[in-house]
């Protein structure tokens, strides 16, 4: 016992797994006993049994397990977590209770699968239980057969799937099991309980005795339908009221459920589908077209066979199909005829949808058959042509269909009718919108008055099918002109009819006629084909939801609307069903005189034709009088208007009495009924009096009136086809422009475009130009509602036309229609004939494409044609695609019949030629474009494969297939591709690219549309497994896509889908979903699906709601979201709106917009301080988090709530991304506005900030980005410092983002580092980098590298931080690193230390492994062959740093689009891999090779560019806005008088008023940054340039000098014209009209500006010396290269010939040439070389080679001679053909010096190959003849001859000497005197003293012998040392200091440099040793431009070149 007492101390759950079995039993009880007590099913004492449950069930000892049972029923029951537990608990009874033999066990056992089914868990039970039935223990078979049985009993075949059972069903039948069978015999009655027949085909195959079984059993079942007896929790209401009817006797809704139970299972989907395509006869295709009959009869017959299978699987049946529509077209036989139609029909019930693609071929072929009279044949094409529609829907064939209406054979037009009343029984209100009811109804009313009786009947009940299927509502618009007779008999038919769908349909009809507001019925919405496109204004739905509905706003005071949709918000609902059309008969005079005469006065009427003028005013204004007291009910409008027409009528000669009259018109038509009858009557007379200068107005303003009575477009039909008949052309003209301005007042709906287009063509035709003018101008109107589709009606007009007509239409963009004023309040849009069109936007304006005349092209596309695309040999392939785009291209618009064309498309598709690929698509693209909507039903057959082609491997092809699939969604909307098994089927293809392209396209689409057919769930499983793809773009690409799969299906089953996953997957799935969820978006709010549409916002006039006044449109506007462009003038985004719209009703809605226009950000004092100090007192949470918990957002929420607006913050904590897009944009709206609030709220925008990096969804990061990269621009213009508290809350987490794998955001990132160096110092910057190192990730550690070498490049070794000691040791480590990236950029980043820092670096990281120095070594050796890279890439990244600032300051002006960045990051990855960026810079290194064979000519060394220290621009320029706009109107007016108004503005900038110059710039400022305005300037370039440097000069000489003047405003005009130039030379089409003389003076005027001292001391003096260096780098390159280069050659000649020009200004200009020198390789082949050889000529003729050497520096020489140099490189010999603009060559040296260059060119080329090695020096030896000695020795001799090179020579003589002693130099000292032979001896034994090391004296002894010894010694020694390293010896002392040129050059003193190189020389030495590359010049590298080839090899090798060099001189 004392082991009981042990356990019995133990707690509950322990004892349940206590390995005792009487302490688990002991557990077990205790466990049910707590398990009854407690009540709350969330109580957290359940989760302790979570694991535990399933030892309950699976306990070894059987009695301890039964106790275990009951107590896990228990648990399932009231857990609220024993969900999770389900898949364990019922595997665990299935295997271990099931096959247990006592009854209690497994009837507990299956009691608790039960119970998990009833806490909806059923799939994962079912699924177990599915499982165990391939159990090998029959016992356990049998009791999941038994519990499926119960279940399904008990839950009905709603909750328990039976196709899984249904699967296994004949598996079980086979059993050997008595046992099992029986158990399958009662699971087969109970199904068949639920399913009836559909349960026959699966189990047609079992054991016939077994069926006959089955079959006795089932005629057993009751017939009532079944119901469930047991629910799932979340049914158990429903089981209550259920139990309480059946207590009442009531069966009510039992009855009401029928119609949800029976089809609910489909047999279809029970069973398994057959593939046939195989088992096809391999002659079927060539016994299908024997010439017997006998023959063809055995295709057909095999074909049969097959199709007779019930259910096919998917598969290309287009050849198949293609030959039996040829058997029914075309055969004779008609036996044979039925039997293919009989293929047909099994074909289309066997593959259903998937038989869509090919109904449109076959339903017209079938249809034209019908003309065959025998019955067989007829019924046999019927069921064809009923089971093909069932495959496909009533919109995709009505095309086909309406063809064969207008049939001459009765037969044809009875058994389409016929057809039509079938197929409209399957039809319910929403799937038959109007759109597609008006053509039908419109053929059938044709056929009621058919000679024949059977086709007015078929007609009659085609008719009453309709009026049954949508409701006489919708229909009796149709049925106006029907008379009674036939209008009973559509009603009876309608009686008749039953509809396929029940009487749902009709019932829900009816109801809804009698709601009191009503909508039309197609409002059903989802299912409809263009019904959810197409709904519009007048259509209020019930008051509660009003501003949700399509009406966008709700009907006034909440009176039901007038039936039709139409009448004054109700108010006179009868009068509005009358004032739908007025229809009046024409009376006789005479009954209008006399109804005339009873309203009228009698003198009125008697003085109407008087001849005197006054008296008939008088008439006039009694008659005016009369009809203004006059009741409309009262008044005889056609008697009224016949009086006024009545002699003189409209021939009305007194202007007064006109004008008199056609007031009256207006007023009659206004006050009264006014018809169409009476408006003929006048309209004739308003036209005539429409032109005239007096009349003209009133008659418009009558015209405008009898609009409103009569409705738009049939007002406009009438007017125009008068003012066409007639030839006034001044009538012609303002009937147009009348016309464009009652367009805008009514709006767009109902009018016929085609018949407008025609008058249209006529008035473009009109000789008089005021009519051409008028009728573009309408067509500027129209474009605003019909948008681009417009312009294809004009594409053959004159090209001069057409330009007038584009240009409107470009004025026109951009804008949205105005909203309709008129025609509102007084008709619904929806009349009887036209009106109708105001349900459908698709009428108004989309449909413009359906007016389009379309070719037919069938007959074009011939089978040679369709052939020759599958011929192969692909050119003739292409030449068949080139002659379809051709076909295509001709027919503009094309019927949908496209013949054999869509099959032979689709063969391309897959074409082995990629170009032939893209040749396809770019066809379907076009006919798309062509075909219009109509192109939906190729989509299956042509669409799809589409979508195939994105999974192709190339880029270009997918781009294409992408653009053609967007094009064909344009015109087909989405339903089409989403509806089927295709779009599935392509994304469970494992293609990476395929994938990610349709799954990025889906996660496009899906976004936008309303609803979704419900077969997008069958791409969920594919979804999922891209979720899980190998590919990491494709699991991107899944992601982004799930939130818009989920917006349509619902979370419920989308997780439902992760049923079938493995556990893993699924956990992984189900934590995407949740995050999904809380990113979904709304569904867009319908009016916003018809703004989507591509037609150009045709929309909006249309959402006008018919019921809204017009003072209320304004609200309705905003709710309804007619057009985001007038939403965004209010003030809120437009999806804010939407969502607000469906919350609230209008006021409110009103009053928010008036919140949001305040400020968003409240400056509240001392706010920003408060919080800091609160962090550092620990009173709230430190910013510091690896994911963002809860607690933080919400106190940044509550830190927000006082200095945010209210409804920002709302959107900034939205849990749908879309929000904080709309957030983000909003605050970059405010960013420049709100200074001072911005900075107020800094830190919490920075940290809020942060948390959006931490979403997955990539358009949010990029628009913060975005955002961040304005922010801290406006920051650095503000000069705002960043808190220790800002950065630290930031900068971490934006570190984190440059690991991104997408570039653009590492660039991005990369971008605002750089951007907040400005406003936070770079060294407390690198801490936080270096930090960034440590991450996991290696993109990051990688670009943090790059970035902290990017540091140390701009700002010096002292932005490292602790010391650069540590940090380069850090840095170090990274060479180690396992990922390449990594180890690059920790390389690249050490080298950029190197170069800045030099050999000091190996100290400061200490100690490497080998490896990691050699790596180290390696790369420094590379980078130092080209040393020049590093500064070159450094001036090249800091102009573009400065230029990118300088942008931005202005862009937010002009919106982020302009911003820079990409090009500053591109500088920035460059500086990342100096490889990269040094490969370029090659002509301006000193290049031995070269060196190697050249005699001396040529020594291209190219100096630097002075590095101005860019990085330092803090402030950018800003162009300040001017304060007075006083000639900006001018600009507005660009098309009046453009050129002289820019010539008055130019000729301001010359001002000497500095504020009309300032002006000036501002406005062509303004016209520069419009692109579209930006054209204007052109031509006026050179006019420009000249007015700014005239004002430049002006400035200089004149403003500078003046005290008087405010130094700010001076600064102010040179910003204003820097950015102007800057402006000016971004564009480079206007960059390159400036000519050579204008650049000459430009470069002169920017060049002494910057070399003017008195502006560097101005305070902002320093930023415009930068900026102009900005723009000298922008003109340099942006403008005509050949004159650019020509000016600054002539400038560089004028400079040195001035005696006054300073040396620096010559500099300068030479380093702009040496910057177009490095260009050359790009511009080389734009660039006139006849031109600048010609300049270079002349410069060489003014300045020959000697007068060169005399100049104070040798910077001009060797200028000349890189040029030239480069200029050979790069054109080679030709170059000797470009001298042709020189008249005397002999005048210059020029072509001796080139044909010079061209020979050491070709020399070089014959030994390039061995240059490096021995070989190649000893081949030169060999060639070396003693002519060459001679000239060589010469040489030397010359250089000791010269003063400044005496040394350099004496060195060569020594070397010369030593390497040839038996060398004779005796023949050169003979001629010389005493003293310059002992000069030269002396000389060479110093040399011979130095070399041997003799002559070394210690630096101390150099310093007290003091001058003497010290500096000529140590020159001395430099220049040998230089000479030994093949380094030119005059440069030392000219070269610029780095730092900006305004500086003062600090130029290093003799001795300084002198005592390093002695340092250097020991270090030589020592260096020598240890094979170590020792930087020669690292003093220099840090402080000079010039980075010379500092040490590239060891010096024996430079020694060894050295020695090749001089002997190649003999």
């Amino acid at each position: 016992m004392g082991d009981d007492s042990e356990w019995m101390k133990l707690p509950v759950d322990q004892k349940c797994e206590h390995k005792l079995w009487k302490a688990r039993l002991n557990g077990y009880e205790e466990a049910l006993k707590i398990f009854q007590k407690i009540k709350d099913e969330k109580n957290p004492e359940w989760s302790k049994f979570l694991g535990l449950i399933k030892k309950f069930v699976t306990d070894s000892n059987a009695v301890v397990q039964l106790k275990g049972l009951e107590a896990a029923l228990v648990y399932v029951e009231n857990a609220h977590v024993a969900g999770k537990t389900t898949g364990e608990v019922v595997s665990g009874v299935v295997s271990k209770v099931f096959n247990q033999p006592k009854a209690k066990a497994k009837e507990l056992g299956i009691e608790i699968c039960l119970m998990y089914i009833e806490i909806e868990k059923g799939e994962a039970v079912q699924e177990e239980l599915l499982k165990g039935l391939d159990n090998k223990n029959p016992k356990i078979i049998v009791a999941c057969i038994e519990t499926l049985r119960k279940a399904l009993s008990e839950f009905g075949s709603k909750i328990i799937l039976l196709k899984p059972i249904i699967k296994v069903l004949p598996k079980l039948f086979e059993s050997r099991e008595k046992a099992v069978r029986d158990e399958a015999k009662l699971i087969a009655v109970e199904i068949y309980r639920w399913i009836r027949d559909a349960l026959r085909p699966p189990l047609q195959n079992i054991n016939s005795v077994q069926l006959k079984e089955l079959e006795e059993e089932w005629v057993k079942l009751p017939t009532g339908a079944p119901k469930p007896t047991r629910f799932l929790r979340s049914q158990q209401e429903l089981e209550a009221k259920l139990e309480q009817q059946q207590s009442a006797g009531g069966d009510a809704e039992g009855g009401g459920d029928d119609g949800d139970e029976v089809p609910q299972i489909d047999a279809y989907e029970l069973l398994e589908a057959v593939e046939i395509l195989s088992k096809l006869p391999k002659d079927f295709y060539d016994k299908i077209e024997a010439k017997k009959w006998q023959e063809r009869k055995e295709a057909l017959e095999a074909v049969e066979v097959l199709v007779k299978n019930p259910k096919l699987e998917a598969g290309d049946y287009a050849d198949l199909v293609k030959a039996l529509k040829k058997v029914v077209g075309k055969d004779t036989n008609v036996m044979l005829v039925a039997l293919a139609a009989k293929c047909l029909t099994g074909l289309a019930v066997g593959l259903r949808k998937k038989f869509g693609q090919y109904a449109g071929h076959v339903v017209p072929t079938i249809l034209e058959k019908f003309k065959e009279k025998k019955p067989q044949v007829v019924q046999a094409l019927q069921e064809a042509i009923d089971a093909i529609f069932l495959t496909t829907t009533l919109q995709n064939i009505s095309e086909d269909v309406l063809a064969v209406m207008d049939n001459k054979n009765p037969t044809i037009k009875q058994q389409t009718s016929l057809f039509i009343a079938r197929s409209f029984r399957h039809c319910t209100a929403s799937t038959l919108p109007k759109s597609l009811l008006k053509p039908f109804c419109a053929a059938l009313l044709k056929h009621i008055n058919d000679s024949a009786p059977e086709v007015r009947d078929a007609a009659f009940e085609a008719l009453g099918t309709a009026l049954k299927v949508v409701g006489e509502k919708a229909v009796n618009p149709f049925l106006v002109d029907v008379d009674k007779l036939k209008l009973d008999k559509i009603k009876e038919c309608s009686e008749k009819v039953e509809l396929v769908h029940g009487k749902k349909a009709g019932l829900a009809a009816e109801k809804k006629e009698f709601k009191p507001v009503p909508g039309r019925t197609a409002a059903s919405g989802a299912a409809g084909d263009k019904d959810t496109k197409d709904i519009s204004a007048p259509r209020p739905g019930p008051l509660k939801k009003a501003p949700a509905t399509k009406a966008g706003g709700p009907p006034k005071k909440g009176k039901p609307t007038a039936p039709g949709g139409t009448g004054s918000a109700g108010t006179k609902s009868k009068k509005g069903l009358e004032t739908k059309e007025i229809v009046e008969p024409e009376l006789s005079v005479k009954v209008c005189e006399e109804k005339a005469s009873t309203v009228l006065p009698a003198t009125c009427i008697q003085l109407l034709d008087s001849s005197n003028w006054k008296e008939r005013l008088a008439c006039m204004e009694e008659f005016q009088k009369a009809v203004e007291l006059m009741d409309r009910t009262e008044m005889p409008c056609q008697a009224l208007v016949r009086m006024l027409a009545k002699k003189p009528g409209w021939k009305e000669t007194n202007f007064q009495v006109m004008q008199m009259k056609l007031h009256i018109v207006a007023l009659i038509a206004q006050k009264g009924n006014f018809s169409k009858t009476s408006a003929q009557i006048v309209l004739d007379g308003l036209v005539d009096k429409i032109g005239d200068v007096k009349c003209g107005n009133n008659a418009k303003e009558a015209m405008t009136a009898i609009a409103e009575a009569c409705m738009l477009p049939w007002t406009a039909e009438q007017v125009m086809s008068m003012a066409f008949s007639q030839k006034n052309p001044k009538n012609q003209s303002e009937t147009l422009n009348w016309l464009s301005n009652a367009i805008k007042e009514f709006g767009f709906s109902g009018l016929n475009v085609k018949a407008f287009i025609s008058n249209v063509k006529t008035a473009l035709a009109a000789t008089n130009p005021a009519v051409r003018t008028s009728a573009i101008t309408l067509l500027g109107v129209m474009y605003l509602y019909v948008g681009p589709s417009l312009r294809m009606f004009f594409e053959d007009e004159k090209p001069a036309l057409l330009s007038q007509i584009d240009a409107e239409f470009e004025k026109m963009q951009g804008q949205s229609p105005p909203a309709p004023t008129r025609g509102i309040s007084k008709h619904s849009t929806s009349g009887a004939d036209e009106g109708e069109d105001g349900d459908e936007p698709d009428d108004g304006g989309n449909d413009v494409v359906d007016l389009l005349p379309r070719t037919e092209i069938s007959d074009k596309i011939t089978s040679e044609l369709v052939s020759k695309i599958g011929d192969k040999n692909w050119k003739i392939r292409k030449e068949g695609l080139d002659e379809v785009a051709g076909i295509i291209n001709e027919a503009k618009f094309i019927q949908p019949n496209i013949g054999e064309l869509p099959t032979a498309l689709k063969g391309r598709l897959n074409d082995s030629n990629k170009i032939l690929v893209q040749q396809t698509l770019n066809i379907l693209q076009q006919l798309a474009v062509a075909m219009g909507p109509n192109i939906k039903q190729h989509v299956k057959n042509l669409g799809i494969p589409i979508i195939t082609v994105l999974g192709d491997s190339k880029n270009n092809v997918r781009a294409a297939a992408l653009a053609t699939v967007n094009a064909w969604a344009e015109q087909t909307g989405m339903k089409e591709w989403l509806e089927g098994e295709d779009l599935s089927e392509e994304l469970k293809k494992e293609n990476p690219f395929l994938r990610q392209e349709l799954l990025g396209w889906l996660a496009e689409k899906l976004p936008t549309l309303r609803s979704t057919p419900t077969d997008l769930i069958l791409c969920v499983p594919h979804l999922y497994s891209c979720l899980e793809d190998r590919n990491g773009d494709v699991r991107k690409k899944a992601q982004d896509a799930l939130p818009f799969f989920m917006m349509h299906l619902g979370y419920e089953k989308m997780a439902k889908a992760t049923g079938k996953l493995k556990p893993t997957s699924k956990d992984q799935v189900l934590a995407m979903l949740e995050k999904a969820k809380a990113n979904m978006p709304a569904k867009p709010a319908a009016p916003a699906k018809t703004t989507s549409k591509p037609v150009g916002g045709s929309a909006p006039a249309k959402f006008q709601p018919a019921s809204a006044p017009v003072e209320d449109s304004v609200s309705s506007t905003v709710e309804s979201k007619p057009d985001p462009k007038k939403a965004k003038a209010l003030g809120i985004s437009s999806k804010a709106k939407s969502a607000q719209g469906k919350k609230m009703p209008s006021k409110t809605s009103l009053k928010e917009d008036e919140d949001k226009s305040g400020p968003i950000f409240i400056v509240v004092p001392n706010g920003k301080e408060q919080r800091m100090k609160d962090e550092k007192g620990l009173k709230v949470l430190k910013w510091n988090f690896t994911t963002p918990r809860d607690e933080y957002i919400e106190q940044l929420k509550t830190q927000m709530s006082s200095c945010v607006a209210k409804w920002l913050q709302d959107e900034m904590f939205h849990s749908d991304f879309q929000h904080h897009n709309k957030a983000l944009a909003v605050m970059v709206d405010h960013l420049e506005s709100e200074k001072e609030g911005v900075i107020g709220c800094l830190d919490l925008i920075l940290k809020w900030l942060t948390l959006r990096f931490f979403d997955t969804n990539t358009s949010v990061l990029m628009k913060a980005l975005e955002y961040l990269k304005l922010l801290f621009t406006l920051l650095s213009e503000e000069e705002y410092h960043l808190t220790e508290n800002e950065a630290s809350s930031f900068i971490p987490y934006l570190i984190l983002k440059v690991g991104e794998p997408k570039d653009v955001i590492r660039k991005d990132v990369r971008a605002i580092l750089n951007r907040m160096c400005l406003v936070y110092p770079a060294s407390k910057m690198f801490p936080f980098i270096m930090e960034g190192t440590k991450s996991k990730n290696s993109k990051q550690r990688a670009e943090c590298l790059e970035e902290l070498g990017c540091l140390v490049e701009s700002y010096g070794m002292n932005v490292c931080q602790p010391t650069p000691g540590k940090a380069l040791k850090e840095i170090a480590i990274h060479i180690g690193d396992r990922d390449n990236a990594v180890r690059n950029a920790a390389l690249n980043t050490i080298v950029t230390v190197y170069n800045v820092h030099g050999d000091q670096v190996f100290k400061l990281i200490g100690t490497l492994s080998e490896k990691d120095m050699s790596m180290l070594e390696e790369r420094i050796k590379r980078s130092a062959k080209r040393p020049s890279a590093a500064p070159v890439k450094q001036v090249e990244e800091k102009p573009q740093r400065t230029q990118n600032i300088s942008s931005n300051a202005n862009m937010l002006r002009k919106g982020p689009a302009e911003d820079m960045s990409s090009k500053l990051n591109q500088a920035r990855s460059m500086s990342g891999h100096p490889e990269a960026a040094q490969m370029v810079r090659r002509e301006f290194q000193l290049d031995l090779d070269e060196i190697e064979n050249d005699n001396g000519t040529v020594r291209c060394e190219m100096p630097e560019l002075v590095q101005h220290k860019l990085d330092d621009i803090f402030e950018p320029v800003l162009i300040p806005e001017p304060k007075i706009r006083a000639v900006s109107p001018h600009f507005d007016d660009m098309h009046s008088n453009t050129a002289s108004t820019i010539n008055f503005i130019i000729s301001q900038v010359a001002s000497g008023d500095i504020n009309t110059s300032i002006q000036a710039l501002t406005q062509i400022d303004e016209v520069l940054r419009q692109e579209d305005k930006a054209e204007a300037m052109s031509g006026h370039i050179d006019q420009f340039l000249i007015a700014t440097f005239m004002q430049l000069r002006l400035i200089y000489n004149t403003h500078m000098a003046d005290e008087k003047l405010e130094k700010d405003e001076i600064i102010k005009l040179y910003s204003c014209i820097i950015g102007n130039m800057i402006s000016l030379f971004q564009i480079e089409s206007l960059a390159r009209e400036a000519s050579t003389g204008v650049l000459k003076d430009l470069m002169h005027g920017l060049i002494t500006l910057m070399l003017d001292s008195r502006i560097e001391d101005l305070e902002e003096g320093q930023q415009v010396i930068r900026s102009v260096n900005l723009l000298v780098v922008k003109v340099l390159e942006k403008s005509d290269q050949t004159n650019i280069l020509s000016a600054l050659l002539v400038l560089l000649q004028d400079s040195l010939l001035a005696t006054a020009s300073s040396p620096k200004f010559s500099e300068l200009v030479m380093k702009c040439l040496w910057r177009m020198v490095r260009l050359l390789p790009d511009t080389i082949n734009s660039i006139n070389l006849d031109r600048i050889l010609l300049d270079i000529h002349i410069f060489m003729k003014v300045f020959p080679k000697e007068k060169l050497k005399q100049c104070k520096s040798e910077f001009p020489i060797r200028t000349l001679k890189t040029l030239l140099h480069t200029l050979c490189k790069l054109k080679g010999p030709k170059i000797l053909d470009h001298l042709t603009m020189i008249d005397n060559k002999n005048e210059s040296e020029l072509e001796a010096h080139l044909c010079r260059m061209m020979k050491h060119s070709m020399d070089q080329t014959g030994s390039k190959s061995d240059k490096e090695t021995e070989k190649g020096a000893s081949r030169i030896d060999e060639k070396s003849s003693k002519a060459k000695v001679n000239d060589f020795l010469a040489e030397i001799f010359k250089k000791i001859g010269s003063k400044e090179n005496t040394k350099e020579g004496l060195a060569e003589l020594y070397e010369y000497k030593k390497k040839y002693s038996d060398a004779d130099i005796e023949p050169f000292l003979k001629n010389s005197s005493q003293f310059f032979q002992s000069y030269v001896e002396r000389g060479l034994r110093v040399i011979e003293m130095e070399r041997e090391g003799k002559g070394r004296i210690p630096t101390s002894t150099g310093n007290t012998n003091g001058e003497e010894v010290g500096p000529s010694v140590y020159l001395e020694r430099l220049k040998i040392l230089r000479q030994r390293c093949g380094l030119d010896n005059t440069k030392q002392d000219e070269r610029p200091p780095l730092t900006s040129l305004l500086s003062k050059p600090a130029v290093p003193t003799v001795a300084s440099s002198t005592d390093m190189l002695h340092s250097k020389l020991c270090q030589l030495r020592e260096s020598r040793e240890q094979h170590q590359h020792s930087d020669l010049d690292s003093n220099q590298t840090s402080s000079s431009t010039v980075t010379t080839s500092s040490s590239t090899a060891n010096i024996d090798d430079l020694k060894k070149r050295l020695e090749r060099i001089k002997s190649s001189r003999k």
